[in-house]
């Protein structure tokens, strides 16, 4: 019985991650246009609604936009989204996020988040990488901080994730354990 159960879980758990992969984040789209157009719409929202990341993404090498990161999970979860890598505003390369995830959990939400490269290495770094870990040792920017937050920031870390427009029933979207992989979409 154990191992029907184990099986079932792990099953389950697949079957999550590719719902979740599924979930209105590019499935039969048109690629790179309505990628680009997303992040644009994203990008938009971000500077209407927080001001002051509008004078950190002209301070930042690079910014990566992830429109819609859509996540669910029962006990095992996942979560996927497609977004852009723009530097002075210009899309470079495009991206996955994904996200694995087990644990207490139950629910769906999504969400968008920006990823400010403050410096060049950091940059290098991210786009030189066949796939790139956020960990959780990055400080969080937050909405409550968006308006001031490229005023106020005297010491800047080398990569600044700013989680914004969550939506869902999972309390709480954080960055730790999202692997960034280029595509081409």
């Amino acid at each position: 019985m154990e191992h029907v159960t184990r099986r079932a879980l792990l099953g389950g758990a697949g079957a999550a991650v590719l719902l979740t992969a599924a979930c209105a984040n590019g499935v039969g789209s048109n690629g790179a246009g309505q990628i680009d157009a997303r992040v644009d719409a994203t990008r938009d929202y971000l500077f209407g609604r927080y001001p002051g990341t509008r004078e950190l993404s002209q301070r930042a090498a690079g910014v990566l936009y992830m429109p819609l990161v859509t996540e669910a999970g029962f006990i095992y979860g996942g979560a996927y989204g497609r977004g852009a890598l723009r530097i002075r505003d210009v899309t470079v390369d495009y991206y996955s996020a994904t996200k694995a995830s087990i644990g207490l959990q139950i629910g769906a939400q999504q969400y968008a988040h920006a990823l400010f490269f403050m410096t060049d290495e950091a940059l290098a770094e991210f786009r030189r990488g066949s796939g790139w870990a956020a960990s959780g040792d990055l400080r969080y920017a937050t909405p409550e901080q968006g308006a001031s937050i490229g005023k106020e920031t005297t010491e800047l870390d080398p990569v600044i994730p700013f989680v914004f427009g969550q939506q869902g029933l999972i309390a709480g979207a954080t960055l730790a354990g999202v692997k960034y992989t280029r595509i081409i979409p």
